[in-house]
Parts: structure tokens; C-alpha cells; sequence
């Protein structure tokens, strides 16, 4: 049994929080951002999308006692950010947005849509190493275009031309990302409200996504899938979500292919409860099980060894322009344990302070 305790605090920990979270003080930027779109003729391109950034930013913000706090960043002429993201809204046409690598667009927006007081419940600090997540084209350079909204319902549809590269500057390309080709994802999400408030707070949503992978590589093309709900009714928010992953292995001439597993499947559900404008407390569970034809004979008797089980309780509670988070986490048999079932417990603290 490993026990681990970690206490963690930034400036600049954006929180996840779904039912509260800090009041934001001031934020003034100035600066610029180009994109391009480049073509190398017979050279490799890769993803072609690039990006070029000159700002400024300065935040301010008080707590409740009085105490102020400031922040001052420079980003002048530089081609990569920590997460960049040009929205363009085109009214009843729907909206264009140019993302580079946030994992905001495509399916990678659904990996884990449970409600929290915090962060997902495999996301709070503790390594898990789950699988079945679902990442598709948002995880590099990629445009979506997003329909308007219909009887409840709104589409996107993902483009990512080279998958796994990101942070492309202007006027330049990223090259290849391996065997890695294209990326493709379309999502759903749907208000069937029907005009009545007390479904109001329902939203069922799903996606897919495949990744191509060039001819000769050990990779088929991937593929991933999730589905799930959320509803919430007054102070209470609950959900409840599945999904897939196949990995492109298969059983073919390469050795190294036949002691790969092919299939992760994942499960999550989650309930958070708004106590007051100030604190919400949240418990989620998600379980990643792996199969395919690649079980060892080892986890074939040992059930266990294919499941990872993480369970988080968290606590969020803000003050102005503060928020402290609390997550207790257990994980069962993380990273699909080997020999013997690796079970690990953590305890996370965050202080987040919010421009």
C-alpha cells in the first residue's frame, strides 16, 4: 500500500470547479495574435496551422480581509503559449474556433464531463494512469466549426491535419508527429428541455473520433467514443458517463504488436452539492478496465490486475478572489499493476487566486 500526501499551491491553477468558484478580480492585456496557414510543396508539412503572439497582462485582485494581490506577465513575439484559442462567432452561421492543443475542441472536451467540486476525480493530483479517455483531435493544432443551436441540439465537427503537434508558430509548419496522420472527431450535446424547467438541467452528449496512422507502422487507424449525461436540479448535480478506446494494435506480423492490449473501456458517474454560493463538495468514481487479446496469463486469473479504480471526494470553497480546493483520492491497481495490485491514497491542497 503507498501512501502519498501532496500540498500544492499556484497563482495561477485555473480551477475546474462546476458549481462554485472565485470571484475574479481585474484583468487588463494588450498585444496581438496572428495565425497562418502554410504549404510546403514537396517538403513535409505536418499541421500546417501556425501561431504568433505579442501581450501583456497585468491582474489584479482583493480578498476578503483586504489583502490585494497583482500579477504582471510579458509574452511579447512568441509562437507558443501554455494554451491558445481564436474564437470566431459568425451568428446564425455558427462559430469557428482555431485551437492549439488546449484539448477544449472535439471529444477531448468530454474525457470526463462528471459534475466536481474541483478537478475530475483521476485529475487531482495522484498519477492513476487510466486509460479509455477520450482525446481525438483536440489534443493538437486543430479548427472546429460549431452549428447554432437547434431545438437544443449543437454539433461540432473536429479537423486536426497532423495529430500530436501543437504550439505551431506563424508562418511555419510542425513537420511530422511520427506515424500519427490526420485527425477527425464530431460531437453532440442536446437540451432536451421540451420547454419545462426541471429539465432545464439536462444535457445528454456523445462523440467519436479516429486518427489515421500512415501504411507500415505497428498502428491501425485509432478510434474513441464517449457518451454520458449530466442534470442538475437546484443545488444537486449528478451524472454518469462510458467510453472507449481501440488502440489501433492488432494481432499482425509484428512481434512486438501481439503483447499489446487493443481495447480500454472507462466508466464514470459523479454528485456535487452546492452548500452555498461559497462551498460545494463533490463525490465521483471513475473505473478504467483494459482486454483485447493480449491478457497475460497472470491477469487472466487475476480479475484485479485489468481494472483501475480511483474514487475522489473533494471540497471547494472561495473567498473573493481565493479558492482553496481539498481532494481525498484512492486509486486501485494503478497503472493495471504487474505482479501485485499497486494501490496508492492521496491528499491534495490548492490555493488558486483568480485576475
Amino acid at each position: 500500500m503507498n501512501k502519498l500526501t501532496k500540498v500544492g499551491c499556484s497563482a495561477l491553477c485555473g480551477s475546474l470547479a462546476a458549481i462554485a468558484g472565485a470571484n475574479a478580480g481585474d484583468l487588463t492585456a494588450t498585444g496581438s495574435a496572428q495565425v497562418t496557414w502554410m504549404s510546403k510543396g514537396a517538403d513535409v508539412t505536418g499541421n500546417p496551422i501556425g501561431f504568433n503572439s505579442g501581450f501583456s497582462l497585468i491582474g489584479n485582485g482583493e480578498l476578503d480581509n483586504g489583502w490585494t494581490y497583482k500579477m504582471t506577465l510579458a509574452h511579447t513575439d512568441a509562437g507558443a503559449w501554455s494554451a491558445a484559442s481564436l474564437n470566431m462567432d459568425m451568428g446564425g452561421l455558427g462559430a469557428l474556433r482555431l485551437d492549439q492543443g488546449t484539448s477544449g475542441n472535439g471529444v477531448a472536451a468530454m474525457d470526463d464531463k462528471m459534475p466536481t467540486a474541483w478537478e475530475e476525480s483521476w485529475g487531482a493530483g495522484l498519477s492513476t494512469g487510466v486509460r479509455g479517455l477520450v482525446v481525438g483531435a483536440g489534443a493538437s493544432m486543430n479548427v472546429q466549426y460549431t452549428t447554432p443551436t437547434v431545438v437544443g441540439t449543437t454539433l461540432t465537427l473536429t479537423y486536426a491535419p497532423q495529430h500530436g503537434a501543437t504550439d505551431t508558430a506563424e508562418k511555419n509548419t510542425s513537420g511530422t508527429s511520427g506515424q500519427a496522420g490526420r485527425a477527425y472527431d464530431a460531437t453532440i450535446n442536446i437540451n432536451p428541455s421540451f420547454g419545462t424547467e426541471i429539465l432545464s438541467g439536462l444535457n445528454i452528449f456523445g462523440g467519436a473520433t479516429t486518427v489515421e496512422y500512415h501504411a507500415g507502422g505497428p498502428l491501425a487507424d485509432t478510434y474513441q467514443a464517449v457518451g454520458g449525461f449530466t442534470y442538475a436540479l437546484g443545488p444537486v448535480s449528478i451524472g454518469g458517463q462510458v467510453s472507449g478506446e481501440y488502440t489501433g494494435y492488432d494481432n499482425g506480423p509484428v512481434p512486438a504488436v501481439v503483447s499489446k492490449n487493443n481495447l480500454y473501456k472507462a466508466n464514470a458517474f459523479g454528485i456535487a452539492f452546492n452548500v452555498n454560493d461559497n462551498l460545494s463538495v463533490s463525490y465521483g468514481e471513475f473505473e478504467s478496465r483494459k482486454s483485447g487479446y493480449t491478457n497475460t496469463a497472470f491477469e487472466q486469473v487475476n480479475e484485479d490486475l485489468r481494472t483501475i479504480t480511483v474514487k475522489s471526494t473533494q471540497i471547494s470553497y472561495s473567498m473573493g478572489g481565493a479558492t482553496i480546493n481539498l481532494a481525498d483520492i484512492s486509486a486501485d491497481n494503478t497503472y493495471f499493476g504487474t505482479a501485485v495490485i499497486d494501490d496508492k491514497k492521496a491528499t491534495v491542497i490548492s490555493l488558486g487566486l483568480a485576475f
